[in-house]
């Protein structure tokens, strides 16, 4: 180890592992990537901090977990890089479904930050989500589904948007934003970019399909039929297993 300095990091990153919020400052990210580029002993502690909760240890994948590996994933230490492709060859989180869907490509397109393709097969899980309860054929959602959608499936996939994005996409990044600007829907539209000059943006290209997007930007949700749905989803009770 380096310092006493990062001794001391070290010490506070295991600590907030032992809080039950699902909040992470901008602080606290930064200053993971600023000591994952310090050198080899800080990504090793780091890795194996990693290895010891989800392989070892068997923890369900964390927000802080995902932020840890994202600050890791682009290292051009080999000895690090062979870890990670071992123990997480497919992404660091690992899935509990109860719909029976598999993430796995979900992960893959914002592993390699394809915002795009994550998007497009978000709403399709959705969409399924709901074709596995009312073995319905329809690849749209009305504000009713919204309810059936299951509370382990809705936080896996908000999850790998917020731990690809580091914190910066997810649906309850959206909803986040969305109380705290008294739940009006034209100010979330204009913080998260998809309202410009009182006007909504065409799909796609006028979205921003990277991390230089504006907080709470992706994923996307069709507008065409109101807020309605939106407004559901962010009434859905699984939020209130996530304090921020």
């Amino acid at each position: 180890m380096k310092n006493t300095t990062n001794i001391q990091k070290f010490e506070t990153i295991i600590n907030l592992f032992e809080q039950t919020n699902n909040y992470i400052s901008n602080t606290t990210i930064n200053e993971l990537q600023i000591l994952a580029k310090e050198g080899q002993d800080e990504q090793e502690y780091l890795t194996n901090i990693l290895i010891e909760r989800i392989i070892i240890e068997e923890k369900n994948t964390t927000l802080l977990d995902g932020i840890i590996f994202n600050c890791l994933k682009n290292t051009t230490i080999k000895s690090i890089k062979s870890k990670l492709i071992n123990f997480f060859p497919n992404g660091i989180v690992i899935f509990k479904s109860s719909g029976k869907i598999n993430y796995q490509h979900l992960q893959k397109f914002l592993l390699n930050e394809d915002f795009k393709s994550a998007d497009r097969i978000t709403h399709k899980y959705l969409c399924e989500l709901i074709q596995l309860k009312e073995e319905t054929s329809r690849n749209w959602l009305y504000f009713t589904d919204i309810q059936l959608l299951p509370e382990d499936d809705l936080l896996t996939i908000d999850l790998l948007w917020r731990i690809y994005s580091n914190d910066k996409f997810g649906f309850s990044v959206q909803r986040k934003i969305w109380s705290n600007n008294n739940y009006n829907w034209d100010q979330l539209w204009t913080k998260i970019g998809w309202l410009e000059n009182g006007v909504m943006k065409r799909y796609p290209e006028e979205f921003n399909w990277t991390t230089d997007a504006p907080k709470g930007h992706l994923p996307l949700f069709n507008q065409l039929r109101g807020n309605k749905a939106l407004f559901y989803l962010f009434e859905h009770t699984v939020w209130r297993r996530i304090q921020h």
